[in-house]
């Protein structure tokens, strides 16, 4: 009995100590659950709200991609290309989209904006299939529409390569200038022999009877290019990118896995289907076309195109299009700081 009554005053103080170390274990669990991790780098990417690159973002965030490369990503949303330019200039965001024509032009003017491509998709001269217009020859005399005005890159390289054939377009044809949804739509009313129209809308036009007589890559490379030339691009300020190194890696190779899922998924083309608002032969018109403007190139080839047509740009469309800059600005292109 004796014995017992001892055995059992041990194991009571026994007892309490392994219960005080299991809380105590506990509560550092606790702790460490509770202590926030590495903070994600927020990165603000300003855009036009109904633009095709919200596809690309729409995908990063859906699949936490931006999380996955130790992003935060706010996307705000702008009405038009001049708001988001006024925004970036203003330091309200980080990120848009634009052309490196108009970064060169920045930078010959003492900003410090740089370009990473994001797409070659490119417009195209559309005409119906029924059409009897074969050749660029054949549109001599006709009434074209053309989609951003004048001093479109799209349209001057078109024009570029017409005048190589010794045919002016614009002095004679009938220009019809105008925004691409209403071009778009006069074509289809059949109220314009051809439309030259930004690269979705020519998607959406080809699965409604419609086919290119020839697009600006083909029309490029004509003039000089080796390659698709990526139209458009992510467009950064390089002292933010200098201080803020880890966000547009991350950024980058974020938008990198996006458009390998959007090259390879179907499924997740009938996932966006009500983002990109297409179904059946449009949604797979509109994904084709994508795909086919991923950016297979690098920076090099990239920027050498660039310069070629560059000095075509600059020839057709004078001062009013690339100011008193006589070529490509140096480190318009961003390459990665070793």
């Amino acid at each position: 009995m004796v014995a017992q009554m001892a055995a059992g005053a041990v194991s009571v103080p026994l007892r309490r100590r392994i219960v005080l170390r299991l809380l105590a274990l506990v509560l550092l669990i606790a702790a460490m659950a509770a202590a926030p991790a590495e903070a994600a780098e927020k990165l603000r990417i300003g855009v036009l709200k109904f633009g095709t690159v919200n596809w690309e973002l729409d995908t990063i965030k859906h699949h936490g991609l931006d999380e996955k490369h130790g992003l935060d990503m706010e996307v705000q949303f702008f009405a038009s290309e001049d708001a988001t330019n006024v925004a970036m200039m203003a330091g309200a965001v980080d990120i848009i989209v634009s052309d490196w024509l108009w970064v060169s032009r920045q930078r010959s003017s003492g900003e410090d904006l740089t370009f990473v491509p994001y797409s070659s998709a490119v417009g195209a001269m559309m005409v119906r299939n029924e059409s009897p217009i074969k050749r660029l020859a054949d549109l001599k005399g006709k009434k074209l529409g053309v989609a951003g005005g004048p001093l479109d890159k799209s349209w001057l390289l078109i024009q570029g390569f017409a005048r190589s054939m010794s045919l002016d377009l614009v002095e004679e044809n009938e220009i019809i200038y105008g925004t691409p949804p209403l071009l778009a739509e006069k074509a289809r009313q059949n109220e314009l022999d051809a439309v030259l129209n930004f690269w979705n809308f020519c998607a959406r036009l080809e699965a409604s009877g419609f086919r290119r007589l020839i697009s600006t890559s083909d029309a490029a490379q004509a003039l000089g290019a080796t390659g698709a030339v990526s139209a458009i691009g992510y467009i950064f300020h390089d002292k933010w990118a200098e201080a803020h190194p880890q966000a547009i890696a991350g950024f980058v190779a974020a938008s990198r896995d996006a458009k390998a899922l959007l090259k390879t998924s179907d499924a997740e083309w009938e996932r966006l289907a009500p983002i990109v608002k297409a179904e059946g032969d449009e949604l797979v018109k509109l994904r084709d076309r994508y795909r086919e403007g991923i950016p297979a190139r690098n920076t090099i080839e990239e920027q050498a195109d660039a310069v070629k047509l560059y000095a075509v740009l600059a020839k057709i469309g004078g001062k009013k299009l690339v100011g008193d800059a006589v070529s490509l600005a140096p480190g318009t292109f961003w390459e990665p700081r070793e």
